[in-house]
């Protein structure tokens, strides 16, 4: 990954944020990362990927307890459902 210090991405966005569309650019200020500069549609492509391993976790989580369950036709019965 490039990186950047403040001052150099400053002088130059545009050139910057054209070279982020190829690949992640980190901005630094004294030294320490401060921000990283991504195309969209990778920035896009990581949400999805997060929801991804949360609904997955989810499901784990609910396979994994042993607590007695509602059978869905009750459930359903009992929300007026049928």
């Amino acid at each position: 990954m490039t990186s950047l210090s403040i001052s150099q991405a400053r002088a130059d966005l545009a050139d910057v944020i054209s070279r982020a569309q190829k690949k992640p650019i980190t901005i630094s200020k004294h030294g320490k990362p401060i921000a990283i500069l991504i195309n969209p549609s990778l920035y896009q492509a990581m949400l999805e990927s997060v929801d991804e391993l949360e609904d997955i976790s989810a499901f784990d989580k609910s396979m994994a307890d042993t607590a007695p369950s509602i059978p869905w036709e009750r459930v359903k019965r009992d929300l007026g459902l049928l």
